[in-house]
């Protein structure tokens, strides 16, 4: 698949799940329309990719956390069009917390059919945290188009942290708090 992409076979799509709970088999190929198709071609490719990892813009699914280093590359890529698109989508990615809200109001992951999703939405969030130091490179672009995406990404990143297990379960318990916000001391 060229100089980009290099990893992506290495991934065994068919076996994981995307948002509409179906194979992921449909991933490499809108990756690759992005990073090798024009520019109305990735566009709709972007959109395709979305539908299937971030269904609705707030509905992560068990691929999507593989999905995410690809998407970095492919923003930090100098020929590769859409980029305000692709940071779009990952700021979507970072921002949810569906699986875990659902879980929460249920009463917690242990006691709801919500048992994998909360920990596919956590690795997804946790894959975007991951690339900070590209997106804070594209951050400091030149060009708008790159640069205002990218530090609105940033400030989601700042105001959606990581899950971590004892915060969604202490939410979780309490029935007080949403899943994914941080008890405070004391």
């Amino acid at each position: 698949m060229g100089s980009l992409l290099k990893g992506i076979s290495g991934i065994p799509w068919g076996k994981l799940r995307d948002a509409r709970l179906r194979p992921a088999g449909d991933i490499p190929p809108l990756l690759s329309r992005i990073a090798y198709g024009g520019e109305d071609t990735a566009r709709l490719a972007v959109d395709e990719l979305g539908d299937i990892i971030c269904a609705l813009g707030f509905v992560v699914g068990e691929a999507t956390a593989s999905t995410v280093p690809f998407l970095l590359e492919l923003a930090g890529a100098p020929y590769v069009p859409c980029k305000a698109e692709l940071l779009g989508l990952l700021e979507s990615i970072c921002r949810t917390d569906n699986w875990h809200s659902s879980a929460a109001a249920a009463g917690g992951p242990n006691r709801t059919s919500f048992r994998e999703q909360p920990a596919w939405e956590a690795a997804a969030r946790e894959a975007v945290h991951s690339g900070r130091p590209a997106i804070e490179g594209l951050a400091s672009s030149m060009r708008p188009e790159e640069s205002e995406p990218a530090r609105k990404l940033l400030l989601t990143m700042d105001e959606a942290p990581p899950f971590h297990a004892a915060v969604v379960v202490t939410a979780a318990a309490s029935g007080t708090r949403r899943a994914g916000t941080r008890k405070g001391p004391g």
